[in-house]
């Protein structure tokens, strides 16, 4: 039995041996694969509700409209049809329009824009941001590139209100002038129902053209991310869009802003941060709120209906649009923008009177002797 048992522990032996060479020679385990690290969601895009855009849209027609009106009146009829033109606009929609354009133009300041968009990434960064804005639209005004924004909206509107105020001292003027030709004189016809109208058409918001919303839409939502160039192309959407009087090339505004410039940034950074769509318009409505501009619109509109309700001839109509229409609603635009008012020239001095020279009546030589 040990003889037989001999050789069978040596092949066992060897088995062994033999297994254990071939496990030093086989391929080691794979290493643990890599933990999985996920991307950060990538930041909302821009977004800028319709809305908006539409009351962007308006403001612009409106501007344009008015300061297209010729002062080149012929009879009443062109009076009253450029009348209803003026009167077109409901004075808080009209300010949320100016605002809203107002945005646009910050949205088209790529420093701006990527300054804001730095702190979208971030969810909690972005979240925090967003309040502060809500809170105090002033904060815009921090980002880098603000100085620029600031003045794409100071001389676009700037340069719209003068638009409307420099036609408005044009129709002001002939309503004196008219007065040479017989017709001028004439009474309007339906006083009542003319001051009836243009007071119910300054509750309706003026409507946008679907043109031009499709161009701002494209505009707001489409800027350049790359650092601006000291080029004319970063000039005022206007420039882009309808070639209008806007400003050769970027240029920087220092602060402090007017309230109507403050809030546009505001609802531009915010559109930025993918935070101005639709669904968020109760807050831009709030960041809208303007009070100060507001009441330069309302005042125009009563001095309007004053004026309105006391005049008869034609040519005192012509005064009570260029006045209280025109110059009164382009001097609140460029007051509320932040531009300087136009410098008016000084009247000429009243004549000179001539001074009477005393009469002195010279006593005969005789009489002074008698008397002495």
């Amino acid at each position: 039995m040990l003889f037989n048992l001999r050789p069978h522990a040596a092949l066992t032996a060897v088995a062994l041996a033999a297994a254990t060479v071939l496990a030093s020679c086989s391929t080691p385990p794979a290493a643990p694969p890599p933990p999985v690290v996920k991307a950060p969601p990538a930041p909302p895009p821009i977004t800028l509700s319709s809305k908006v855009v539409e009351r962007a849209s308006a403001f612009r027609g409106y501007m344009q409209r008015a300061g297209a009106i010729d002062a080149a009146f012929q009879n009443g009829d062109q009076i009253q049809a450029s009348l209803k033109v003026g009167v077109g606009y409901e004075q808080k929609h009209f300010l949320s329009g100016a605002m809203s354009y107002g945005a646009v133009l910050a949205l088209q300041d790529p420093t701006f824009v990527a300054s804001v968009r730095a702190f979208a990434a971030d969810p909690a960064q972005r979240q925090q941001v967003i309040h502060q804005l809500i809170a105090d639209p002033a904060y815009a005004v921090g980002f880098k590139g603000s100085d620029t924004a600031a003045a794409r909206i100071i001389d676009t509107l700037g340069a719209d209100g003068l638009k409307v105020y420099q036609a408005g001292k044009k129709v002001k003027q002939a309503a004196y002038d008219v007065q040479r030709v017989a017709w001028s004189k004439g009474f309007v016809t339906d006083r009542d129902g003319r001051l009836a109208y243009a007071k119910s058409a300054s509750t309706i918001p003026a409507l946008a053209d679907t043109a031009d919303v499709a161009q701002l839409q494209q505009a707001a939502l489409t800027t350049v991310n790359a650092p601006p160039a000291p080029a004319p192309a970063a000039a005022s959407i206007d420039a882009a869009i309808d070639a209008t009087a806007a400003p050769a090339g970027p240029r920087s505004a220092p602060p402090p802003y007017r309230p109507l410039v403050i809030r546009s940034m505001a609802v531009a950074a915010l559109a930025a941060l993918g935070a101005a769509g639709d669904e968020n318009m109760a807050t831009i409505d709030a960041i809208m709120a303007e009070p100060s501009s507001a009441s330069c619109l309302n005042m125009a509109k009563l001095n309007l209906y004053q004026c309105l309700a006391v005049s008869k001839p034609h040519y005192e109509d012509i005064f009570c649009l260029g006045q209280h229409i025109m110059i009164d609603t382009g001097a609140c635009v460029i007051k509320a923008s932040g531009a300087p008012m136009p410098v008016e020239p000084l009247p000429p001095p009243p004549p000179e009177k001539p001074v009477a020279k005393k009469k002195t009546t010279a006593k005969p030589a005789a009489a002074k002797k008698k008397k002495a």
